[in-house]
């Protein structure tokens, strides 16, 4: 059993990022997924981000870094898209990281943008669609091959089609097949970690 800290994406804590992280529960695992937006969600990912970038991209991360203060530091750190940033932060710079699992997004651990090198024995798992705009245009992609290539633990997952939010079953992008693999995927992962 895993106990895992589940950010949601910027359109906010839908239904089918519970849903998600129901799933993971009905297998044992602890689950906390906090709602970064106060109860607010957006029916765009564009309406999400104004609303991100009006409080400020770094007061958003960190409000969620400061969510694992209250929580035991053996935790798995996941996110979608947006969430990729509090919860790779927290996985690459909380001692006591067992994991992360980084959905849509992945950020890169060198250059300007980075928190630093991946931590030795933190184990990182990477989802993504091979045609997503975002995760591969915007050069989430390289990020997560770079992770791949320096870190001992960590693999890149790739689906074909080019939905963003492909594992948010409330959302139009919902890709059944895809999002079945991914939970697979998941599953394992946790119970290795």
């Amino acid at each position: 059993m895993a106990e895992i800290l589940l950010f949601h994406h910027a359109q906010g804590l839908t239904p089918g990022v519970c849903a998600f992280a129901d799933d993971l529960r009905a297998t044992g695992h602890i689950v906390h997924t906090p709602d970064l937006f106060d109860g607010r969600t957006f029916q765009s990912i564009d309406e999400g981000l104004a609303y991100i970038s009006e409080i400020g991209f770094d007061d958003m991360r960190e409000r969620g870094v400061s969510v694992a203060d209250e929580l035991p530091p053996e935790l798995v750190y996941a996110g979608f898209s947006f969430g990729v940033l509090p919860a790779q932060k927290l996985a690459q710079t909380r001692p006591g990281a067992r994991g992360a699992l980084l959905f849509h997004s992945c950020l890169p651990i060198s250059g300007e943008w980075a928190f630093g090198p991946w931590p030795d024995g933190v184990a990182v798992q990477i989802h993504g669609k091979e045609n997503d705009p975002i995760f591969v245009g915007e050069g989430d992609i390289d990020a997560a091959r770079e992770i791949v290539e320096k870190v001992e633990d960590a693999e890149l997952f790739l689906y074909p089609g080019d939905q963003h939010y492909f594992a948010d079953s409330s959302l139009p992008s919902y890709d059944a097949n895809a999002t079945a693999l991914l939970t697979i995927r998941v599953l394992e992962f946790l119970d290795r970690v």
